[in-house]
């Protein structure tokens, strides 16, 4: 049996109905058109990403309307045909990617986060999490460890597998130094965490109050005011490490010189890693010519990364800093609050209190 037999015809979810509007938080049906290789996902909880903006703002333009929300974590409560991996009951953060094509170069190797034949990101193409049933798909689906709540897992879904991706994609080394850019928001307070547990030391920059506190809590070893202007970023970064700067940086801000600031502070034949999402991406040439900075970008984890995350997340205690609301029909509240500039973290909504009373029951604890 799929488990749709125990599901409701309806659901309640938010979504963009309008571009350029506000959300519309309404009854609608539930997806049981499972395809093989779908799970249907009770959601627990379901996290807000500066990607949502895009999505209400018509940057991005999936078929209208269109549940928001592609960062989710759930209880399985529906497997497809073809599902041998995942179990009604089992505990999972949900992929992205719905419907790779397993065909193309890309998903051969194992990175269907860039198969231009899916159906795309929940919540960015296609239906996505604020809602209390999503469908997903277990090729890119990760379950959770025992210790890993869904408080913490539905945030890392899009901002800990893009920021743990980059990590990895700097490859700096036990000891050297990776900076941060944007270290005090939802992705650069896991990005410093997910360093320190690789031994890795960061510097990490930001330009809001609540952002550098943050990221000070977090536990950067070094933490600079981007307000201060950038010779001073550089030079707070060359302080401590011999007047090099570091081996490589992480942009997460769309600042307009924050791409400009990354190469700044990176020493000469370094590595910038951008997965920040501005329009455009301004570098002066002299970084690129005369001091050989590279630039690669990065996108979210691979399968395999995310997996690997969620480990290093229940090994390493990582906490993710949260800005919780109670309910879809909560949803207003967080936007006003992500609008303020005032969010420190992640915000997410609780979906369903009754599956996160079972997991503490049964020892989530990060």
């Amino acid at each position: 049996m799929s488990g749709l037999e125990n599901v409701p015809d309806q659901m309640l979810a938010c979504q963009v109905v309008e571009f350029g509007q506000p959300y519309k938080i309404h009854h609608i049906p539930v997806p049981k058109d499972l395809q093989p290789h779908d799970l249907l996902l009770k959601t627990a909880v379901a996290s807000l990403c500066h990607t949502d903006n895009m999505v209400r703002a018509g940057i991005f333009r999936p078929p209208l309307p269109c549940t928001a929300s592609h960062e989710g974590a759930g209880t399985v409560a529906a497997v497809g045909s073809s599902v041998t991996d995942f179990r009604i009951g089992d505990r999972v953060m949900a992929g992205l990617y719905l419907h790779p094509c397993d065909a193309c170069d890309d998903c051969k190797a194992g990175l269907p986060q860039y198969c231009q034949k899916c159906e795309g990101a929940i919540g960015v193409h296609t239906q996505g999490a604020f809602a209390e049933y999503v469908r997903i798909d277990a090729r890119t689906a990760a379950k959770l460890p025992d210790a890993v709540s869904f408080a913490t897992a539905a945030p890392l879904a899009c901002a800990g597998c893009t920021i743990f991706r980059a990590i990895k994609q700097a490859g700096v080394q036990r000891g050297q130094w990776l900076g941060l850019v944007g270290a005090g928001g939802g992705l650069g307070h896991l990005g410093i965490q997910f360093a320190k547990a690789l031994d890795v030391r960061v510097v990490g920059v930001d330009a809001r109050d609540e952002g550098l506190a943050l990221a000070r809590a977090t536990g950067a070893e070094v933490v600079v005011d981007a307000r201060g202007g950038k010779e001073a970023v550089v030079k707070a970064a060359q302080d401590v490490t011999e007047g090099k700067g570091v081996h490589a940086t992480v942009n997460i801000s769309e600042a307009p010189e924050a791409a400009a600031t990354a190469c700044a502070i990176t020493r000469m034949h370094g590595l910038m890693v951008q997965i920040a999402q501005p329009d455009q991406v301004s570098v002066p040439f002299r970084e690129l010519i005369f001091r050989n900075i590279r630039i690669h970008s990065s996108l979210v984890s691979s399968v395999a990364e995310e997996r690997e995350m969620l480990q290093v997340v229940a090994e390493h205690n990582i906490h993710v800093s949260t800005n919780p609301v109670h309910g879809l029909q909560a949803i207003p509240q967080l936007l006003e609050l992500a609008q303020s500039g005032k969010m420190k973290g992640k915000g997410i909504v609780v979906v369903d209190p009754e599956q996160m009373e079972r997991e503490r029951e049964g020892g989530a604890k990060v």
